[in-house]
């Protein structure tokens, strides 16, 4: 690649409001159309109820857009930002940015949490969150210069294409000598030609020498970015420290962050070993209790897991620090060095492979029939490299591959290939197509909802069959964790905000395992809670790995162990120390809560957030074919005798699917009945002018909005 050439056509000067107390008090504004920057004050209103992070994004992009609003339009805003404890360093897990647009998949807002070091950058040179609208003319690259206070426009030609060779370029473009002050948000080729683009957000590993990437996956972020022909937004600055937040109490900060750091040094090696193996611990935890998607989510296990699992990746990573954020202990942002694809653009080369993953692993792995870690290796750097979610990624050809070993697409409509489970050099093949928006895989790059009208119109396709294999719900594909056995998961799913992502609410084992919440109340209440308290982190700049997957000795022997309390007053502490308010645990839900109901009546605003809206595919709930019951018998028909009271005698395997079935569906009306009341919601699942008031987000937009669908 030849030398970086990019013309600056806009640049603006500014005073870098000073951090105090976590926050700049300062948001930025950049409308592409015509090139407009703008900086505003934040109101304290605004802060005070909506917190930062997610809340400040989502704050800001109402502001921007109508109900009318879709995802290509220029007023679609793409809005970032970092929260008031986000780029503590030494705290594990204190370099999250949130991003938030509307999505090209749901139609409604997304959120998605994100490492790399732009996040805490952007803050430190004076903003806490920044808006994107508009569309450029022509491909354009934006810099926000925290070391020189200017913000700068250029036009952006003849740059590489991946999101690898293009962070690596402008990094060192804008800071040659010092390229750990520089990070890179960009997307890809794949982002520009599906609906499940991805965000690249950059660090550079001093360590490696190398600029590395955490990924904002979700529900087509990298596509909006893509669309407004942003090639990269570049944030630069300096030296960080536990003073750059300019903490109310820096004492307190230490203690708390030195105390949470030490816990998880100690007790990471006796637990799920995260600086050695990441989240490639859970393949092994999966499979043993029957969760770890195989076959497009058929069946939960697989005998041959374990060549896909941590023992295997434990070998492979590169040793050293992995933090995606300073000094974070619990490092789990592995990497593989020296890796050669066999196909593609990279055929032949060295490449450095940030991950896997375990969504990854499980959804580009045992979902697709795949048990080779290499080939899941050469899935993962294509998919970062083209700017695309895995895991919307890995579900979608899972539906392909099922619908294709039912004859429901052929070969003829596939352009020849072979798509049954397990064909992975097609599998790469179709990857490759998507990132360039060719053959099948334009019609694959646009997900699982649209999959099923264009089989169905086109290729003569069951459209109730593939309703009931297609793992997707509000149009986001499913992230990789087998829900038949837990109705609070199903839950936790169908009835997160963004669609299915289990960063609100993962309650499998609380609930299949453990046996936790036995009632629809018990269900409902932790169905509220984890949410919220999930939520939080968003609003805030943090990691939830920290939270509950290194956990106190004594945890087990806690009130209430599914919530790990002592970290949750942790938190709290952390949040009083940088901003000095004063903090409980009790505290984390309300300000969660307000933010969560305002998503709600976001969602209703785009013409989506009902009970309608809430629904699950069939197979998130239980069999949908013979073989899937047959696979599982024994617990199925002991739950149809016991659980239900039946007499199965003489039935064969068709009339028990659609038994259990009625039982089931009938189950999860039930329980969105349950969480509807807990939440404060009616009864077709929309926020009360009560709860609104309570929560004190009863702004006049709010309260047209709920007026509109029938809330007086």
């Amino acid at each position: 690649m030849g030398p970086v050439k990019l013309n600056e056509i806009k640049a603006v000067s500014y005073d870098r409001a000073e951090v105090i107390k976590g926050y700049t008090d300062r948001s930025l504004h950049i409308n592409l159309a015509d090139n407009d920057i703008r900086i505003d004050s934040i109101d304290a209103a605004v802060k005070d109820k909506f917190i930062g992070g997610k809340g400040y994004d989502l704050w800001f992009m109402w502001q921007a857009v109508k109900g009318t609003t879709k995802w290509n339009d220029p007023e679609n805003a793409l809005c970032i930002s970092a929260g008031p404890l986000g780029g503590t360093p030494g705290y594990p897990g204190g370099g999250k940015s949130i991003v938030t647009t509307i999505s090209p998949l749901t139609g409604a807002p997304i959120d998605s949490n994100v490492g790399g070091y732009f996040g805490p950058y952007k803050k430190f040179s004076g903003f806490d969150v920044i808006t994107l609208t508009g569309k450029a003319d022509q491909d354009v690259v934006i810099l926000i210069d925290g070391i020189e206070s200017r913000i700068k426009i250029f036009n952006a030609a003849d740059l590489p294409d991946n999101a690898y060779d293009l962070s690596d370029a402008l990094t060192r473009y804008f800071d040659e000598k010092k390229p750990v002050n520089v990070s890179v948000v960009t997307a890809g080729p794949g982002a520009e030609n599906t609906f499940f683009g991805c965000l690249n957000f950059s660090w550079y590993d001093s360590g490696r020498k190398r600029v590395r990437y955490k990924q904002a996956g979700r529900g087509g972020t990298g596509t909006v970015l893509a669309d407004k022909r942003i090639k990269a937004v570049v944030a630069r600055y300096g030296a960080v420290s536990m003073k750059s937040n300019q903490p109310a109490d820096l004492d307190a900060l230490k203690i708390v962050t030195k105390t949470h750091a030490k816990e998880i040094h100690d007790l990471d090696p006796k637990q799920n070993r995260m600086a050695l193996v990441g989240t490639t611990h859970l393949v092994p935890i999966m499979n043993d209790h029957d969760c770890l998607p195989t076959h497009n989510f058929k069946f939960g296990s697989h005998p041959e897991s374990a060549v896909i699992g941590e023992a295997v990746y434990e070998h492979i990573f590169d040793k050293g620090f992995d933090g995606c954020w300073r000094g974070c202990a619990v490092a789990c942002a592995h990497g593989v060095k020296d890796f050669s694809p066999f196909t593609g653009p990279f055929k032949g080369t060295k490449v450095f492979v940030d991950g896997p993953e375990y969504e990854t692993v499980a959804g580009c792995g045992s979902n697709l029939g795949i048990f080779d870690a290499h080939t899941i290796l050469e899935i993962n750097f294509y998919c970062d490299a083209y700017g695309m979610d895995t895991i919307s990624v890995g579900t979608s050809i899972g539906f392909v591959m099922e619908c294709f070993e039912n004859q429901l697409i052929t070969a003829e409509h596939t352009g020849g290939m072979d798509f049954s489970f397990g064909n992975r050099l097609n599998t790469l093949e179709l990857i490759h197509q998507m990132a360039k928006g060719e053959g099948f895989g334009a019609i694959v790059g646009k997900g699982i909802r649209q999959m099923k009208q264009i089989f169905a119109e086109k290729f003569n396709a069951d459209p109730a069959f593939m309703q009931d294999i297609g793992m997707e719900s509000k149009g986001l594909e499913f992230s990789e964790y087998i829900t038949k056995e837990s109705l609070a998961q199903q839950g936790g799913y169908g009835l997160a905000l963004k669609g299915p992502q289990h960063d609100e609410a993962w309650l499998i084992f609380l609930d299949m395992v453990h046996n936790f919440m036995p009632t629809f109340e018990n269900k409902a209440e932790a169905l509220h809670w984890f949410p919220m308290f999930r939520t939080w982190f968003g609003l805030c700049g943090l990691c939830k790995l920290p939270w509950n997957d290194i956990v106190p000795e004594d945890n087990k022997d806690s009130e209430e162990p599914a919530k790990v309390m002592k970290h949750v007053q942790w938190y709290a502490d952390f949040f009083s120390a940088v901003t000095g308010k004063k903090t409980t645990p009790e505290d984390l839900i309300a300000m969660s809560e307000a933010v969560y109901n305002f998503q709600r009546i976001f969602n209703l605003k785009m013409g989506y957030g009902t009970r309608e809206h809430d629904t699950l595919p069939y197979r998130a709930m239980g069999p949908v074919t013979v073989e899937e019951y047959e696979s599982r018998s024994d617990r199925y028909d002991t739950q149809l005798t016991n659980t239900y009271s039946m007499d199965i005698t003489g039935m064969d395997t068709a009339a028990k699917v659609a038994a259990l079935r009625k039982e089931r569906e009938s189950q999860y009306e039930q329980l969105k009945d349950a969480v509807y009341d807990r939440r404060g919601w009616t009864r077709n699942g929309i926020p009360t002018k009560e709860t609104v008031q309570r929560l004190g987000i009863d702004f006049p937009e709010v309260l047209e909005v709920l007026a509109e669908n029938g809330i007086q």
